[in-house]
């Protein structure tokens, strides 16, 4: 009888020839044997497909399976129809992990039967090749003292304790089959969804300090770097978690926190767009996305940070060409706070989309600098 894989690790691929050996062989060389690797090729129209095949045929706990391009979210669900391990990983095809990463996290999460376990991670740098450990991906003054803990236990700020994102976690299977929790086929933000509602409606999540998966940014083909053809995509996602957590009679108890995220993740993605997309999701959030997710109608005492509430107003009640140079250039120290918040939990720097303004724009600021 062939036994049960402790670990399914599901690895969607597109297009990631310059990293795909790395990222495989941090995966065949981990010290926890007993796993199966489900390699979902989303249509690569480079040399991926042929890595794939090769590293096939060396390792036979490796699976690949074809499909034209759908987006991360479709392979994800796409390998989760083919796994059998007892947790699922989901591997992102241009990071690499430390050797004993599952082992460490599948011994902690059997140990205390977690239906959810989260260890940490950090960013690698293509660009420098430095590392810089996110501090912010597991916010442990939030979590209560016993382990494991449900998602109704966290202190405050629920979805701000986490990062949305799944390759720092493992996930009970049968928790996850039993819930039907699927990821949303959509070009970006399609692990918002699964990550977070799994995460609120868990009653055995645990956590490992140890940083055990090293992401990389500032990889141009990454679809970090092309978010303008899917701008909306994080309001979509935003959408698809608010009708999940009232479906599963959840939303009441996480509403506050869930404003607090969305008007928070919303600013960071209005500000690390490009124009003219930047100034396309500013009124799209003023007329449309804030009201959507209930981010406006509150008392000022209902948001947690105060520099994102006066953000929120300024953008309620002034056109694009007058918040957006007042922002970026940075004329009031009282918006330093939600730039240097909006910095740290990104991937990209704020700084960035100064390089993208429009020239009117710039030209602006230059003229009022000369006053």
């Amino acid at each position: 009888m062939k036994q049960v894989p402790k670990v399914s690790v599901i690895v969607p691929v597109y297009n990631t020839e310059p990293y795909l050996r790395e990222c495989l062989d941090s995966i065949i060389n981990q010290t926890l044997r007993e796993i199966e690797i489900i390699c979902v090729d989303d249509g690569s129209t480079d040399g991926s497909p042929a890595i794939l095949q090769e590293y096939e045929k060396k390792d036979d706990r490796i699976r690949v399976l074809t499909q034209s391009n759908l987006s991360a979210g479709a392979a994800r669900n796409n390998g989760m129809r083919y796994a059998t391990g007892e947790y699922l990983s989901f591997l992102d095809a241009d990071d690499f992990f430390e050797p004993d990463m599952l082992e460490k996290a599948y011994t902690v999460a059997k140990k205390q039967m977690a239906e959810i376990i989260t260890f940490r991670c950090d960013i690698y740098d293509e660009k420098n090749g430095r590392y810089k450990i996110r501090k912010d991906s597991i916010r442990t003054e939030n979590l209560p003292a016993n382990r494991p803990f449900a998602g109704t236990e966290v202190k405050k700020d629920f979805f701000r304790t986490f990062v949305g994102w799944t390759w720092d976690k493992l996930f009970l299977r049968e928790y996850i089959l039993e819930n039907q929790i699927r990821f949303q086929e959509q070009r970006t933000s399609n692990d918002m969804l699964f990550t977070y509602f799994a995460l609120a409606k868990s009653q055995r999540i645990t956590v490992t300090e140890e940083v055990l998966a090293h992401h990389r940014t500032h990889v141009n083909t990454s679809l970090e770097a092309t978010r303008s053809k899917s701008w909306d995509c994080f309001y979509k996602g935003l959408c698809a978690l608010k009708t999940a957590l009232k479906d599963a009679d959840l939303y009441a108890h996480y509403e506050r926190d869930f404003v607090n995220y969305s008007l928070n993740f919303s600013l960071w993605n209005l500000f690390t767009l490009p124009w003219p997309t930047q100034e396309k999701l500013y009124y799209y959030l003023k007329l449309v996305c804030f009201k959507d997710l209930d981010v406006t109608g509150h008392e000022k005492e209902y948001y947690y940070e105060e520099s994102e509430y006066k953000l929120l107003q300024k953008i309620m009640n002034e056109p694009y060409s007058d918040v957006s140079p007042y922002v970026l250039k940075g004329q009031i120290n009282e918006m330093k706070k939600v730039i240097d918040d909006l910095r740290c939990s990104a991937s990209f720097r704020i700084g960035r989309a100064i390089t993208f303004l429009p020239r009117k724009i710039r030209e602006v600021v230059r003229q009022k600098g000369k006053k």
